[in-house]
């Protein structure tokens, strides 16, 4: 029997945002049936990682749904690892990756995006500098994809916020500005790409096929490369990205 794999999801207060979460999972559960998936969050949510992880027998691989790093991926998620399994795999979190930078083009696409349209991929934002570079990374694979420049914004913590980005861009000869939403599911960040005045905005990334592929990729990966132990949390395992 594999290993159960277990995404962990940040969690959120908004009911289509869980619905989007379930939606992912049941996609990664049909990739593989018969295949152990359970979906949890770090908070918020239920059911909780910390639930969720003592209640499941023989080995355990975590998938965090973070697109980036930073302190749920750094602290928290390892804090929960350590506490209730700390022989469980963790792998690594999703971004940046090809396949989430197909996943965006295509839902650019079905939004509307025209070739006279500046970019701008939103993400939620993060105190981490680290988890930053995460996302600029990202917003180059996309520039990369689509033959144009793409402006990461944050609509928390980093630079350049959102509306510093969005009243740049406005000041340029493009058409409109479009944001590519660099979030999972529907909830606050999602409402404030919404609502920062640009000409589309695309929809979360959601259960689509290639966020599914990326999940089993790294689910794979963490059992194919040989995991160290973190020195500063005992037993908890972090796989390669």
């Amino acid at each position: 029997m594999s290993p159960a794999l277990v995404l962990a999801a940040h969690g959120t207060r908004s009911a289509a945002g869980e619905q989007t979460l379930s939606a992912l999972a049941e996609t990664v559960r049909r990739a593989r049936p018969g295949q152990r998936v359970e979906l949890s969050y770090l908070e918020i949510s239920s059911p909780l990682l910390s639930d969720v992880l003592p209640a499941i027998p023989g080995p355990v691989v975590v998938v965090p749904l973070l697109l980036a790093g930073g302190y749920h991926a750094h602290i928290d998620l390892p804090n929960v690892i350590t506490e209730c399994r700390p022989d469980a795999v963790v792998a690594g979190w999703l971004g940046p990756h090809r396949l989430l930078t197909s996943a965006l083009a295509r839902k650019l696409a079905r939004a509307g995006l025209r070739s006279t349209d500046a970019v701008i991929l939103g993400a939620a934002g993060s105190s981490d500098p680290s988890a930053l570079a995460d996302v600029r990374a990202a917003a180059h694979q996309l520039a990369v994809r689509l033959a144009r420049p793409v402006t990461a914004a944050f609509a928390s913590a980093g630079s350049p916020s959102l509306e510093e980005a969005m009243e740049r861009l406005c000041s340029t000869p493009a058409d409109r500005v479009a944001i590519a939403s660099y979030v999972l599911a529907p909830g606050f960040f999602h409402d404030r790409l919404r609502a920062a005045g640009a000409g589309l905005v695309s929809d979360p990334l959601g259960a689509d096929p290639d966020v599914a592929a990326l999940i089993w990729h790294r689910y794979d990966a963490a059992l194919t490369n040989r995991p160290a132990t973190l020195p500063d949390a005992p037993g908890l395992h972090q796989a390669s990205l």
